[in-house]
């Protein structure tokens, strides 16, 4: 039987600001992408969200970002290579030092907002940045958009990867996700989003907002925890995937097309 990871952002909020229901995510899915302080996130969120991960058997992933508490990590920036390199090992060397402390182990990176979009069109840039990670912890899968340049540099670097498609977000042509400024590019509608994920796992393919149909290696699902309908997605892709036959599972990582 088909087999899918579904992983949600979270550990985003800071001091008394909260930032999404991460509890009850926590509940629904199997992996989760916590903030390491870069565009959200602090100590104490940090080690709690990491805590509650841990005692539900979610695998913990390093999410890092731009250095954007302001922005929440979706303002492009232009910061020199060598910085972005180490912001990433900073990052990433927190997320690995707060789940060892919470008695868990850091098993994937994903990257966040602009910096992921950004990597998702740029391979030298997607490579540069996975590489800063792994030099932290070399163990790490690397979840990438799929179909995209990220997915070529995982590919080149020859490191455990996982192909990402998302619930809550629509596909321009070449695999990159609609520019949030942009009329339907974040779907609120819970039904519709299981209903999507549904029909793209039982394709291998991402389903574009042009009619394009792009095959690629689906491992793992996306919903953000920021929004006002995150939970409800959760749920709701999650029946919808199991009603369908589909096994939620904690991705294991592939190296090739062929694994």
């Amino acid at each position: 039987m088909p087999t899918v990871d579904l992983n949600a952002d979270m550990g985003e909020s800071f001091g008394p600001w909260t930032m999404g229901d991460d509890t009850s995510l926590l509940k629904i899915v199997t992996s989760a992408n916590i903030a390491c302080g870069g565009h959200a996130g602090d100590a104490d969120v940090m080690a709690q969200t990491m805590r509650i991960a841990h005692e539900n058997g979610v695998g913990i992933g390093a999410h890092p970002g731009f250095m954007d508490l302001a922005g929440f990590g979706r303002n492009r920036m232009s910061v020199p290579r060598a910085t972005l390199q180490n912001q990433v090992r900073y990052q990433v060397a927190a997320s690995v030092g707060m789940a060892r402390s919470q008695g868990a182990t850091v098993r994937h990176l994903k990257l966040h907002g602009a910096l992921a979009n950004m990597a998702s069109e740029d391979e030298k840039l997607a490579h540069d940045l996975y590489q800063a990670a792994l030099g932290v912890s070399p163990d790490l899968i690397i979840m990438v958009l799929a179909a995209t340049a990220q997915e070529d540099a995982v590919r080149a670097l020859g490191c455990r990867w996982a192909g990402e498609i998302f619930a809550d977000r629509a596909y321009n042509d070449d695999a990159t996700l609609v520019d949030r400024s942009k009329p339907g590019a974040v779907i609120h509608d819970a039904d519709l989003a299981g209903r999507r994920m549904v029909e793209m796992v039982q394709a291998g393919a991402i389903l574009t907002e042009g009619g394009k149909k792009i095959e690629t290696q689906i491992d793992t699902i996306c919903l953000h925890g920021d929004t006002a309908e995150a939970v409800a997605i959760a749920a709701s892709v999650r029946s919808q995937l199991e009603k369908a036959g589909i096994i939620l599972k904690t991705f294991e990582g592939r190296r090739s097309q062929a694994d």
